[in-house]
């Protein structure tokens, strides 16, 4: 008999929405961090090292909110980055030096390791292990295409707008996205309890 669907594939959708909704915000202004770099004076290799500082941070400190997600649940990181990253980037017009862009580029990896870590665990809780997979790919495709989306749409925008126009745009669309996060069941918000008897 065939087995009845839960209503985690409804949750999924509304998770993979509200990150693709992170995904757009983000996209339409991540591809030009070097025209804001080169405004304010700086070089090829600051770029780089912004750009590193981004990736290092949020490396560093995945394990750390993959363990506190556990322990605290999901939601609760998902909507900190989502509104956190919203605020950081009304910050990135007002930088006026590459200090400034480095601290900004710090913490965009904090709250850049709260919402991956988090976003990719809850997709797994939010699914059931024999459709796994199907979901994941699903989900992976709204993602990815919202991101592809973002990045040409930002590609005509910066000829049309200013950067700092498109960075408070993108600042909404990440508030919003968190705002979505609301749209998850209740479920989906409680931290699942872990089954010790399976160490038994």
């Amino acid at each position: 008999m065939k087995q009845q669907r839960t209503h985690f594939p409804t949750a999924l959708k509304w998770l993979m929405l509200s990150q693709s909704m992170l995904t757009i915000g983000a996209g339409v202004v991540f591809p030009f961090y070097l025209i804001l770099i080169k405004d304010i004076g700086g070089d090829f290799s600051q770029y780089g090292i912004a750009y590193g500082l981004f990736t290092l941070s949020a490396a560093l400190l995945a394990v750390w909110f993959g363990k506190r997600s556990d322990r605290y649940g999901r939601t609760r990181y998902l909507l900190i980055s989502a509104w956190g990253m919203s605020i950081v980037f009304l910050m990135f017009p007002l930088a006026t030096g590459i200090i400034h862009i480095y601290v900004l580029q710090v913490l965009m990896g904090i709250f850049g390791a709260m919402q991956r870590v988090s976003e990719r665990a809850l997709a797994a809780d939010l699914t059931d292990q024999g459709s796994r997979g199907e979901y994941m790919g699903k989900y992976q495709l709204g993602v990815s295409a919202a991101s592809g989306i973002a990045v040409i749409a930002g590609g005509f925008f910066i000829d049309l707008f200013t950067l700092d126009l498109l960075f408070h745009a993108g600042s909404m669309l990440l508030f919003i996205g968190g705002l979505m996060i609301w749209r998850l069941p209740l479920e989906s918000r409680a931290r699942p309890e872990h089954d010790h008897s399976a160490e038994l």
